[in-house]
């Protein structure tokens, strides 16, 4: 009897002890600007320490640390210079998020359990493929970017692709005659609906604010509609004969140098950069494996990295940006990201975080790409990834000056 009503016990704090974590995903929203962005997280305890994540597609964005407790969360993500502060009562999560550096901001925040979606409407259109948005605002040369659809029935997940990078991976349902899409992954945010039109263009209203038009890339050249800008001719270098010279120094204050001794008869690969760019915390973990791919065959990786003037005083973030991703590569700090052109001496229309300097084993410069996209860029992704890999294993077979 005893050890019956001992089970039965047991088994009646269970549900309510599962019912008290916060483990498990929850279905989020910001304010900001006076719209609100859905999005999805997930949280991990273990005691009262907690992991948060966001997501991009199907890569979590995970923090660097986290407390509960008495009900109080705080989660950081240092490498974002971020954190979130909410009061956790029941299912329920309502507090603020703040973001530092240069697009930064703080936001209402709230969030519940995870519950499933209403089903997307059946008789949604295809939309899916890529699609060509014109006469877009740039301030990058650029009149026209990428959109990239992938679509099961009535869910669609998208991203907008400019010669910087990528806008992250919106998701979304079809109701009501149009696809509603969203994203946020802890340092970019975004809200789209689009709308199929019945001249097979899409309509699309980006943040509640700006109006835009998609046409398929065999439409638009019909139309002699000036084509998406080309990652690997958009930044070039005044005089591709001349080495590529940079003298920075290093967080601890080294100076280092394109002549020192590491980077001679090397393949050198230079990474204009900032941890204040998402786009650059895209690119970062692959150039973290392309490295340790490499580097003994001869590759080196230097990222210079333009930050704001309090981080240039102490580089809180851009330390837990090396942390976060394991960067082994030198990381120099070169000023403010307003510096860069007139540091940049030697770079013709140079304007996208991030763009990569490819160099040869005698240090000239033999491709400049501009921008680096994310998963959620599809096969676009996949083909930036293996065009960095093949100039790589090129410049690599050519003989030691």
């Amino acid at each position: 009897m005893v050890a019956r009503n001992f089970l039965v016990a047991i088994l009646a704090v269970i549900p309510a002890a599962f019912a008290q974590s916060i483990t498990g995903l929850w279905d989020a929203s910001m304010q900001i600007n006076g719209l609100t962005i859905p999005f999805r997280m997930e949280f991990t305890a273990e005691g009262s320490n907690v992991t948060g994540a966001f997501f991009n597609g199907d890569e979590r964005f995970t923090s660097t640390g986290g407390r509960l407790e008495d009900g109080a969360l705080r989660v950081e993500w240092e490498h974002y210079d971020s954190r979130l502060e909410a009061q956790w009562k029941g299912d329920t999560l309502t507090g603020s998020y703040t973001h530092g550096g240069r697009r930064g901001g703080s936001w209402p925040f709230t969030a519940t359990r995870h519950t499933a979606s209403p089903a997307a409407d059946a008789n949604a259109p295809s939309i899916a493929g890529l699609w060509e948005l014109q006469q877009v605002r740039s301030g990058k040369r650029e009149s026209t970017w990428r959109f990239i659809v992938q679509q099961s029935g009535g869910e669609v997940s998208a991203t907008t692709l400019r010669v910087d990078g990528d806008t992250g991976g919106l998701t979304g349902v079809y109701h009501d005659g149009k696809f509603v899409l969203s994203h946020f992954d802890g340092s970019r945010w975004a809200l789209m609906e689009v709308k199929l039109t019945n001249d097979g263009e899409l309509e699309i209203l980006s943040d509640g604010k700006t109006r835009m038009t998609a046409v398929r890339p065999a439409e638009a050249r019909s139309r002699n509609l000036p084509p998406p800008a080309d990652f690997n001719t958009h930044t070039s270098v005044k005089d591709p004969n001349e080495p590529f010279r940079f003298r920075f120094p290093d967080l601890n204050g080294r100076m280092v140098s394109n002549t020192d001794p590491r980077f001679r008869g090397k393949v050198v690969l230079v990474e204009i950069t900032g941890s204040w760019c998402p786009n650059c915390h895209d690119e970062a973990p692959f150039l973290v494996d392309l490295y340790k791919k490499y580097k003994e065959q001869g590759l080196e990786i230097v990222s210079l990295s333009f930050e704001e003037g309090d981080q240039l005083k102490n580089p809180k973030r851009l330390r837990a940006f090396i942390r976060k991703y394991g960067i082994e590569f030198p990381v120099l700090l070169c000023g403010e990201p307003e510096d860069a052109k007139e540091k940049l001496t030697q770079a013709v229309d140079w304007d996208a975080w991030p763009t990569t300097f490819f160099l040869d084993r005698r240090g000239l410069v033999r491709r400049v790409h501009a921008g680096f996209p994310s998963s959620p860029s599809a096969e676009l992704y996949r083909e930036a990834i293996a065009d960095f890999q093949s100039e790589v294993v090129t410049l690599l077979g050519e003989p030691r000056p």
